[in-house]
Formats: C-alpha cells, sequence, structure tokens
C-alpha cells in the first residue's frame, strides 16, 4: 500500500552502495565487516539484527532509474522465478525481471485488469508452471498471468473481504501480501488491515487449495494478530511448512517500523465461518515468534532521505526467499519508494535462522 504521508523533499546525496545479494554471501559478510568465519562459526557478528536474523548488506543501484522508459520502483513484491533471475512487482502495474546478482533489469511486462486498467499490484507468486499470481488491492483480486501479462484466470474471493460497500474492508486495506506453500498445492493471501466488525490490529489470512492439475479453489481462513499501528505487507513460505511474515507502519517525522516475525498455522482456527473475530477464547489465532526488529540492524552506512529510527529502514515493503540450508534462510527484501524524492528503492540481504 502506498503510504501517503506528506514528506520534505530532500536532497542529500547517497554513497554509492556495492550489490550484495545472497549469491555472494562471503563478499557481502566482508564488505559489511563481518568475518565470514565467525558467521560460519554461528558465533554473533557485527551484522546481527537479533539472534535470529543477521544482515549481509543493502543496495540502492535501481534507485530512482528508469528501464525502456518505465520508471523502476515502487516495489510490492518479490518472487524467484523458475530460471533463478528475480521477479519484481510495481505497484503500478509493471513487473520486471531482474538479474539476481545485480539487480539490474532485463525485461519489463505491463499488467492490467480486464478493462486494460491498471492495478494497485501487490502480492507475487511465480507457479509452478511459470505463470505469475498477482493480487490487487482494489477490490481486491488474484488473477493469474501469462508471462507476456496477458490474463489467463481470477480466482475467487469472498465477498466480505471485498471494499466497503460490497464487503468489510477499507480501501488499501485489502490483499497485500501473497505466497504459496511448498508443494504448490497451498497459496495464502494476507489481508493487509482489519475488516469492519472484527477487533482492530486482527487480520484476515486466506488460503486456496487445489488438487492435481486443478486450479485453487477457496479453503480454510485464519485470523493473525498483529502488533499495535502496523500492518501485515508481505509473507513468505518457508521449506517447513511455517510463514515469514513482515509488519510494517510508518510515523511522521518519526520514520518506518519494520519487524519479521516467524507464524505458524498449525492449531489456528478456520475462520471463514466466523463472522467477526473480537478475541474470542474459541478462536486460535495464528501463533507468531518475533525474529528481529529491523531498527536493531547495524546502518552498514546507509543514509536516510527522511527522519527514521535507523537509516538503514525505509518503506519495506517486499520479501522472498531466495535460498535454504540447514534451517537457514536466504532472504531479500525490498523497498517502495512511492516514486517520491524522499523514499529509497533499496534491497536487503538477510539470512535468517528458523
Amino acid at each position: 500500500m502506498r503510504l501517503r504521508s506528506v514528506l520534505a523533499t530532500l536532497t542529500a546525496g547517497l554513497t554509492a552502495v556495492t550489490c550484495l545479494t545472497a549469491a555472494g554471501p562471503a563478499a557481502a559478510r566482508a564488505a559489511a565487516g563481518a568475518p565470514a568465519a565467525a558467521a560460519a562459526a554461528g558465533t554473533p557478528s557485527r551484522n546481527a539484527c537479533s539472534p535470529s536474523v543477521s544482515i549481509d548488506g543493502f543496495s540502492d543501484a535501481l534507485d530512482k532509474t528508469t528501464y525502456e522508459g518505465t520508471y523502476v520502483g515502487n516495489f510490492s513484491a518479490l518472487a524467484v522465478d523458475r530460471d533463478g533471475k528475480l521477479a519484481a512487482l510495481s505497484d503500478r502495474s509493471s513487473l520486471f525481471t531482474l538479474d539476481p546478482k545485480t539487480f539490474q533489469p532485463r525485461s519489463v511486462v505491463a499488467l492490467a485488469d480486464e478493462n486494460k486498467a491498471a492495478l494497485d499490484s501487490e502480492g507475487l507468486v511465480v507457479d509452478r508452471d511459470g505463470t505469475r499470481l498477482v493480487s490487487s488491492e482494489g477490490k481486491p483480486t488474484v488473477r493469474r498471468y501469462g508471462r507476456d501479462g496477458a490474463i489467463l484466470t481470477r480466482l475467487p474471493v469472498p465477498e466480505y473481504l471485498r471494499v466497503a460497500p460490497a464487503g468489510r474492508a477499507a480501501t488499501n486495506q485489502t490483499f497485500e501480501a501473497l505466497t504459496l506453500f511448498p508443494g504448490g498445492h497451498t497459496l495464502l493471501a494476507g489481508m493487509e488491515g482489519s475488516l469492519s466488525g472484527d477487533t482492530l490490529g486482527i487480520v484476515r489470512l486466506q488460503t486456496w487449495h487445489r488438487h492435481g492439475s486443478k486450479d485453487f479453489r477457496l479453503a480454510a481462513q485464519y485470523g493473525y494478530r498483529t502488533d499495535t499501528g502496523l500492518g501485515v505487507v508481505e509473507t513468505a513460505a518457508t521449506p517447513d511448512g511455517r510463514l515469514l511474515v513482515l509488519e510494517r507502519g510508518f510515523t511522521p517525522g518519526v520514520g518506518n517500523t519494520v519487524r519479521l516475525y516467524a507464524a505458524d498455522l498449525r492449531r489456528a482456527t478456520d475462520t471463514s465461518g466466523v463472522e467477526n473475530l473480537t478475541g474470542q477464547n474459541e478462536v486460535r489465532l495464528v501463533r507468531k515468534t518475533l525474529l528481529a526488529d529491523l531498527v536493531n540492524c547495524p546502518t552498514l552506512g546507509a543514509t536516510a532521505k527522511q527522519p527514521q529510527p535507523n537509516p538503514l529502514l525505509d518503506n519495506i515493503e517486499a520479501m522472498t526467499v531466495t535460498g535454504h540450508r540447514h534451517g537457514r534462510l536466504k532472504v531479500l527484501l525490498a523497498s517502495d519508494d512511492n516514486q517520491n524524492a524522499a523514499q529509497i528503492t533499496r534491497f536487503y540481504s538477510l539470512r535468517v535462522r528458523l
């Protein structure tokens, strides 16, 4: 979701930052000042954000750039394509293919709805056949697109998740997050904000399931409680069937709050038949565990164009798992600059231990 706050335009110059990705962990650690030997030994390093999360580096390489006449930025979602390249979704209807090492664009495809209108595109999944599933906050919707941007199908959405007055959702508070679980049978979309009638801070996670070659059909739904003042902006399924959940908020004059959680849907109540989520005892919400508050990450020499509690932070909104080994995940984040001079398009390479 675009954060429409009044921001003072600053003209501070940014130091060029070497592109650091999960593809080059040793170089990333060295640039961040963390000895590779210490990281391999599992001892705390200077790039630790928490006992569970460390940051290898960041890149501002794409900030305020264009590609073939299209603005590169406004990133709301990331996914790893079948060929290893990165798919990066702009919330202004552009889907980029990026080099996974340099982040440089290699192609761009324009997306639209059935009436050729632009989307508020927020969530992205590359399906096992290479097609793209894209969620939009507008109504909300989840559509399947071909690699050329052509609409192939559209998934069903419960009426009460639609924006009022058609449903009970607030504008720009619907399907912000989208992820596919291992095995490719279950798709999950996360609402950013609460429905009217639900307790503020409890959001709905909607799933779809498919059998064999059939497309996704509506399945279970779960309630998830966000931290006060924060919303769900992205989810990423982990190899063990859990979720990484990115919660984010913004306070004018202070900056962004960004927290990374591990969430477990097991034992959570299916809320698809529960009209109002009010914290009732018989409804078990999704369990979550804080992995890191990113304000505690080292700054790594980053600068900010507006007030931030840590100059490394910005409007972080996109996340994908780029690799995993022995319970340790390589996770890539990206910020949505809203095409605003006071915000930054920035990539973050994290290591997460579950």
